[in-house]
Protein backbone atom coordinates (compact mmCIF):
# COMPACT_ATOMS: atom_id res chain seq x y z
CA UNK A 1 0.00 0.00 0.00
CA UNK A 2 2.50 2.39 0.94
CA UNK A 3 5.54 1.68 -1.75
CA UNK A 4 3.60 0.88 -4.36
CA UNK A 5 -0.39 1.36 -4.36
CA UNK A 6 -0.71 4.96 -3.11
CA UNK A 7 2.07 5.91 -5.43
CA UNK A 8 0.80 4.56 -8.79
CA UNK A 9 -2.66 6.16 -8.26
CA UNK A 10 -0.77 9.25 -7.39
CA UNK A 11 1.18 8.72 -10.55
CA UNK A 12 -2.07 8.06 -12.89
CA UNK A 13 -4.14 11.03 -10.95
CA UNK A 14 -1.25 13.69 -11.64
CA UNK A 15 -1.66 12.53 -14.98
CA UNK A 16 -4.43 13.82 -15.34
CA UNK A 17 -3.38 17.01 -14.17
CA UNK A 18 -0.86 20.12 -15.60
CA UNK A 19 1.01 20.46 -12.46
CA UNK A 20 4.25 21.80 -13.02
CA UNK A 21 6.44 24.19 -11.55
CA UNK A 22 4.53 27.56 -13.20
CA UNK A 23 1.44 26.17 -10.90
CA UNK A 24 3.20 23.80 -8.35
CA UNK A 25 0.78 22.80 -5.33
CA UNK A 26 0.96 20.00 -2.85
CA UNK A 27 -2.87 20.04 -1.86
CA UNK A 28 -4.35 17.50 -4.48
CA UNK A 29 -7.66 19.19 -4.16
CA UNK A 30 -6.11 22.29 -5.90
CA UNK A 31 -4.31 21.02 -8.43
CA UNK A 32 -6.14 21.48 -12.05
CA UNK A 33 -7.43 18.34 -13.72
CA UNK A 34 -7.82 17.99 -17.36
CA UNK A 35 -8.54 14.58 -17.71
CA UNK A 36 -6.91 13.25 -20.68
CA UNK A 37 -5.12 16.23 -22.22
CA UNK A 38 -1.60 14.83 -21.32
CA UNK A 39 -2.11 11.87 -23.08
CA UNK A 40 -3.33 13.38 -26.21
CA UNK A 41 -0.34 15.60 -26.57
CA UNK A 42 1.87 12.58 -25.98
CA UNK A 43 0.20 11.55 -29.19
CA UNK A 44 0.76 13.98 -31.06
CA UNK A 45 4.39 14.71 -29.73
CA UNK A 46 6.52 15.26 -32.80
CA UNK A 47 9.06 12.57 -31.61
CA UNK A 48 7.47 10.29 -29.53
CA UNK A 49 7.15 7.98 -32.15
CA UNK A 50 10.90 8.08 -32.44
CA UNK A 51 11.39 7.45 -28.51
CA UNK A 52 9.20 4.86 -29.05
CA UNK A 53 11.37 3.46 -31.50
CA UNK A 54 14.87 3.76 -29.96
CA UNK A 55 12.84 2.01 -26.29
CA UNK A 56 12.01 -1.10 -28.52
CA UNK A 57 15.09 -1.36 -30.19
CA UNK A 58 16.90 -1.04 -26.98
CA UNK A 59 14.79 -3.61 -25.12
CA UNK A 60 14.64 -6.23 -27.76
CA UNK A 61 18.58 -5.95 -28.85
CA UNK A 62 20.06 -5.70 -25.23
CA UNK A 63 17.64 -8.33 -24.08
CA UNK A 64 18.11 -11.22 -26.92
CA UNK A 65 22.02 -10.73 -27.01
CA UNK A 66 23.17 -9.98 -23.45
CA UNK A 67 19.74 -10.20 -20.63
CA UNK A 68 18.85 -13.52 -22.68
CA UNK A 69 21.60 -14.81 -24.97
CA UNK A 70 24.98 -14.00 -23.18
CA UNK A 71 23.51 -14.80 -19.73
CA UNK A 72 22.67 -18.10 -21.10
CA UNK A 73 26.16 -18.85 -22.82
CA UNK A 74 28.23 -18.17 -19.20
CA UNK A 75 25.48 -20.17 -17.42
CA UNK A 76 26.17 -23.19 -19.72
CA UNK A 77 29.83 -22.70 -19.84
CA UNK A 78 30.32 -22.25 -16.64
CA UNK A 79 28.65 -25.73 -15.13
CA UNK A 80 30.36 -27.38 -17.78
CA UNK A 81 34.26 -26.36 -16.56
CA UNK A 82 35.97 -27.08 -12.71
CA UNK A 83 33.53 -25.74 -10.39
CA UNK A 84 35.90 -23.05 -8.83
CA UNK A 85 37.11 -21.92 -12.39
CA UNK A 86 33.18 -21.00 -13.42
CA UNK A 87 32.29 -19.90 -9.68
CA UNK A 88 35.24 -17.21 -10.32
CA UNK A 89 34.49 -16.66 -13.92
CA UNK A 90 30.95 -15.67 -12.62
CA UNK A 91 32.00 -13.97 -10.00
CA UNK A 92 33.54 -11.16 -12.84
CA UNK A 93 30.23 -11.00 -14.63
CA UNK A 94 28.97 -9.65 -11.24
CA UNK A 95 31.72 -6.82 -11.11
CA UNK A 96 29.57 -4.19 -12.99
CA UNK A 97 26.24 -5.07 -11.29
CA UNK A 98 27.95 -4.08 -7.51
CA UNK A 99 29.52 -1.48 -8.75
CA UNK A 100 28.22 2.01 -8.35
CA UNK A 101 26.43 3.23 -11.45
CA UNK A 102 28.01 6.31 -11.59
CA UNK A 103 31.79 4.63 -11.25
CA UNK A 104 30.71 2.24 -13.48
CA UNK A 105 29.62 5.04 -16.20
CA UNK A 106 32.98 7.20 -16.03
CA UNK A 107 34.59 4.50 -16.51
CA UNK A 108 33.46 3.36 -19.97
CA UNK A 109 33.40 7.38 -20.53
CA UNK A 110 36.96 7.44 -20.41
CA UNK A 111 37.55 4.28 -22.64
CA UNK A 112 35.02 6.21 -25.19
CA UNK A 113 36.30 10.13 -24.35
CA UNK A 114 37.54 11.86 -27.82
CA UNK A 115 41.54 11.58 -28.01
CA UNK A 116 44.15 12.06 -26.31
CA UNK A 117 41.72 10.88 -23.11
CA UNK A 118 39.82 7.98 -24.69
CA UNK A 119 41.57 4.73 -23.98
CA UNK A 120 40.46 3.05 -27.49
CA UNK A 121 41.37 5.84 -29.10
CA UNK A 122 44.91 5.87 -27.16
CA UNK A 123 45.02 1.81 -28.24
CA UNK A 124 44.20 3.52 -32.00
CA UNK A 125 47.09 6.07 -31.93
CA UNK A 126 49.85 2.89 -31.42
CA UNK A 127 48.54 1.40 -34.06
CA UNK A 128 48.64 4.04 -35.97
CA UNK A 129 44.97 4.02 -36.73
CA UNK A 130 42.60 7.34 -37.36
CA UNK A 131 40.41 8.12 -34.12
CA UNK A 132 36.99 8.05 -33.62
CA UNK A 133 34.84 10.18 -31.49
CA UNK A 134 32.79 6.88 -30.87
CA UNK A 135 30.15 9.21 -28.53
CA UNK A 136 29.21 10.77 -31.73
CA UNK A 137 29.59 7.92 -34.21
CA UNK A 138 28.03 5.13 -32.46
CA UNK A 139 26.24 5.74 -29.70
CA UNK A 140 23.91 2.57 -29.15
CA UNK A 141 26.40 0.18 -29.43
CA UNK A 142 27.77 1.69 -25.96
CA UNK A 143 24.59 1.97 -24.42
CA UNK A 144 23.80 -1.67 -24.87
CA UNK A 145 26.84 -2.80 -24.07
CA UNK A 146 26.97 -0.36 -20.77
CA UNK A 147 23.64 -2.21 -19.90
CA UNK A 148 24.69 -5.54 -21.80
CA UNK A 149 26.90 -6.36 -19.26
CA UNK A 150 24.79 -5.23 -16.22
CA UNK A 151 22.06 -7.35 -17.26
CA UNK A 152 23.89 -10.51 -18.29
CA UNK A 153 24.54 -11.07 -14.64
CA UNK A 154 21.27 -11.70 -13.32
CA UNK A 155 20.28 -14.09 -15.67
CA UNK A 156 23.85 -16.04 -15.78
CA UNK A 157 22.78 -16.22 -11.88
CA UNK A 158 19.43 -17.49 -12.37
CA UNK A 159 20.36 -19.75 -14.75
CA UNK A 160 23.08 -21.30 -13.40
CA UNK A 161 21.13 -22.53 -10.23
CA UNK A 162 18.26 -24.06 -12.68
CA UNK A 163 20.81 -25.87 -14.82
CA UNK A 164 22.69 -27.12 -11.27
CA UNK A 165 19.17 -28.14 -10.19
CA UNK A 166 18.26 -30.48 -13.23
CA UNK A 167 18.30 -34.26 -11.94
CA UNK A 168 21.83 -35.82 -12.58
CA UNK A 169 19.78 -38.81 -14.16
CA UNK A 170 17.92 -37.39 -16.92
CA UNK A 171 21.70 -36.14 -18.20
CA UNK A 172 23.39 -39.57 -17.49
CA UNK A 173 20.52 -40.55 -19.63
CA UNK A 174 21.09 -38.67 -22.63
CA UNK A 175 24.90 -39.45 -22.46
CA UNK A 176 23.86 -43.14 -22.37
CA UNK A 177 21.02 -42.89 -25.47
CA UNK A 178 24.46 -41.21 -27.18
CA UNK A 179 23.90 -37.23 -27.21
CA UNK A 180 26.45 -35.44 -28.24
CA UNK A 181 27.07 -31.45 -25.97
CA UNK A 182 24.71 -29.92 -28.28
CA UNK A 183 21.95 -32.06 -28.05
CA UNK A 184 21.93 -32.34 -24.10
CA UNK A 185 21.64 -28.75 -24.15
CA UNK A 186 18.82 -28.69 -26.53
CA UNK A 187 16.64 -31.59 -25.93
CA UNK A 188 17.01 -32.11 -21.90
CA UNK A 189 18.33 -28.49 -20.20
CA UNK A 190 16.75 -25.88 -22.29
CA UNK A 191 12.96 -27.68 -22.18
CA UNK A 192 13.60 -27.90 -18.57
CA UNK A 193 14.56 -23.91 -18.29
CA UNK A 194 10.74 -22.94 -19.31
CA UNK A 195 10.40 -21.54 -16.13
CA UNK A 196 13.72 -19.59 -15.53
CA UNK A 197 13.18 -18.26 -18.59
CA UNK A 198 9.78 -16.74 -18.62
CA UNK A 199 11.02 -15.07 -15.05
CA UNK A 200 13.60 -13.47 -16.52
CA UNK A 201 12.89 -12.65 -19.59
CA UNK A 202 9.76 -10.89 -18.16
CA UNK A 203 11.71 -9.79 -15.26
CA UNK A 204 14.36 -8.00 -17.53
CA UNK A 205 11.63 -6.80 -20.24
CA UNK A 206 10.64 -4.62 -17.39
CA UNK A 207 13.64 -3.41 -16.09
CA UNK A 208 15.03 -2.33 -19.23
CA UNK A 209 11.99 -0.24 -20.01
CA UNK A 210 12.04 1.22 -16.99
CA UNK A 211 15.62 2.02 -16.53
CA UNK A 212 17.49 5.13 -17.62
CA UNK A 213 20.23 5.93 -15.11
CA UNK A 214 23.24 4.49 -17.41
CA UNK A 215 22.08 6.19 -20.67
CA UNK A 216 21.26 8.93 -18.98
CA UNK A 217 24.96 9.30 -17.50
CA UNK A 218 26.72 7.98 -20.92
CA UNK A 219 24.58 10.38 -23.54
CA UNK A 220 21.66 11.71 -21.55
CA UNK A 221 19.53 11.10 -24.79
CA UNK A 222 22.11 12.30 -27.07
CA UNK A 223 24.00 13.16 -29.20
CA UNK A 224 22.03 15.32 -31.44
CA UNK A 225 17.60 15.33 -30.46
CA UNK A 226 16.73 12.23 -28.32
CA UNK A 227 19.15 10.02 -31.04
CA UNK A 228 19.53 7.71 -27.49
CA UNK A 229 16.66 9.09 -25.74
CA UNK A 230 14.14 6.19 -24.44
CA UNK A 231 10.62 6.08 -22.67
CA UNK A 232 11.88 6.19 -18.94
CA UNK A 233 14.26 8.70 -19.85
CA UNK A 234 11.25 10.85 -21.32
CA UNK A 235 9.64 10.68 -18.37
CA UNK A 236 12.12 11.97 -16.08
CA UNK A 237 13.43 14.50 -18.44
CA UNK A 238 9.09 16.30 -18.30
CA UNK A 239 8.98 15.40 -14.85
CA UNK A 240 12.55 16.52 -13.41
CA UNK A 241 14.69 17.42 -15.81
CA UNK A 242 13.42 19.16 -18.71
CA UNK A 243 15.66 21.62 -21.23
CA UNK A 244 13.90 24.28 -20.12
CA UNK A 245 13.41 24.42 -16.53
CA UNK A 246 10.03 23.81 -16.02
CA UNK A 247 9.46 20.51 -14.44
CA UNK A 248 5.89 19.58 -15.60
CA UNK A 249 4.70 16.82 -12.83
CA UNK A 250 1.67 15.72 -15.11
CA UNK A 251 2.84 15.47 -18.90
CA UNK A 252 5.76 13.56 -17.44
CA UNK A 253 3.18 10.96 -15.11
CA UNK A 254 1.22 10.54 -18.48
CA UNK A 255 4.80 8.92 -19.54
CA UNK A 256 5.12 7.13 -16.59
CA UNK A 257 1.63 5.53 -16.73
CA UNK A 258 1.64 4.48 -20.68
CA UNK A 259 5.27 2.74 -19.99
CA UNK A 260 3.42 0.72 -17.63
CA UNK A 261 0.75 -0.33 -19.67
CA UNK A 262 3.17 -1.38 -21.93
CA UNK A 263 4.87 -3.43 -19.33
CA UNK A 264 1.69 -4.83 -18.19
CA UNK A 265 0.58 -5.92 -21.98
CA UNK A 266 4.20 -7.36 -22.18
CA UNK A 267 4.13 -9.65 -19.28
CA UNK A 268 0.49 -10.90 -20.15
CA UNK A 269 2.21 -12.02 -24.17
CA UNK A 270 4.92 -13.42 -22.13
CA UNK A 271 2.83 -15.85 -19.69
CA UNK A 272 1.00 -17.02 -22.97
CA UNK A 273 3.77 -17.64 -24.96
CA UNK A 274 5.65 -20.00 -21.97
CA UNK A 275 1.91 -21.31 -20.98
CA UNK A 276 2.88 -19.83 -17.74
CA UNK A 277 -1.13 -21.84 -16.98
CA UNK A 278 0.93 -25.12 -17.31
CA UNK A 279 3.80 -24.41 -15.47
CA UNK A 280 1.42 -23.71 -12.48
CA UNK A 281 -0.99 -26.67 -12.92
CA UNK A 282 -0.94 -29.54 -10.10
CA UNK A 283 0.82 -32.56 -11.71
CA UNK A 284 -1.66 -35.05 -13.57
CA UNK A 285 -1.73 -38.66 -11.84
CA UNK A 286 -2.85 -41.57 -14.81
CA UNK A 287 -5.62 -43.95 -12.87
CA UNK A 288 -4.84 -47.38 -15.13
Amino acid sequence: MLFFIIPAILVVYLSLTDLSTANFTSDISQMNFIGLQNYATLLNDAFAKKILFNTVFYVVVTLSLFNIGAALLVALLTVHVNRRAGFFYRALWLLPRITSGSVYVLMWRRIIAEPPYGILNQVNILLGQPTVVYAAEDPWTFVILVNGFIGLSFGMIIFTSAIEAIPKDLLNASLVDGSTLLQRVRYVILPMLRWPLLFVVTYQTLSLLTSFEQILLLTNGGPGIYETEVWALTAYHRALSNYFGNAQWGYGSAFAVVLVAIGVVLAIVYMRVFRFRELVSEPKIEVL
